[in-house]
């Protein structure tokens, strides 16, 4: 099942922070969020913004790209943040324990385009656009537990 996808506009960072609450207030483990964009679209400020949403202490939230993943225990579970940008190699996703987390963890994934047939089917994603100071996302996705709980994120924005 496709569904129709939302496309948001976020003038503001604090629009985007906003949104991001929004969609982690309702994750839980087994949730794979994608996140595209190109270098400086506001993929890791979502992702941030989103995991200190989620934070039952407020923790430092830096960009997972020279670790590759970044795990934070969260009030609905464990959640990994990794950034993809430089794995070359399907055997370098696999020695990181993703697949296992994409069904045990919440899981936000920077530069997914990388994982190419091993996509989670069930995911979400999250495409961002830069126009000047503003970003515009196209969310899409086929699993249907995402519609219900994109609603609040429609409204808000």
């Amino acid at each position: 099942m496709t569904t129709a996808p939302l496309t948001l506009h976020w003038p503001t960072e604090d629009d985007t922070a906003r949104a991001a609450r929004a969609i982690g207030a309702n994750m839980q483990p087994g949730d794979v969020i994608l996140l595209e964009g190109d270098v400086g679209a506001g993929k890791t400020h979502l992702a941030r913004a989103l995991i200190q949403s989620l934070m039952t202490e407020p923790e430092d939230v830096p960009s997972p790209t020279f670790t590759l993943v970044q795990i934070y225990d969260t009030r609905n579970g464990p959640l990994w943040h990794t950034d993809l940008y430089r794995i070359s190699a399907d055997t370098e996703i696999d020695e990181l324990g993703l697949f296992d987390a994409f069904e045990t963890a919440m899981c936000l994934v920077e530069w997914p385009d990388r994982l190419g047939m091993m996509t989670p089917k069930h995911a979400l994603t999250i495409s961002i656009e830069t126009q000047g100071d503003a970003r515009s996302a196209r969310l899409s996705w086929t699993d249907p537990r995402w519609a219900n709980r994109l609603n609040e994120v429609a409204h808000s924005a």
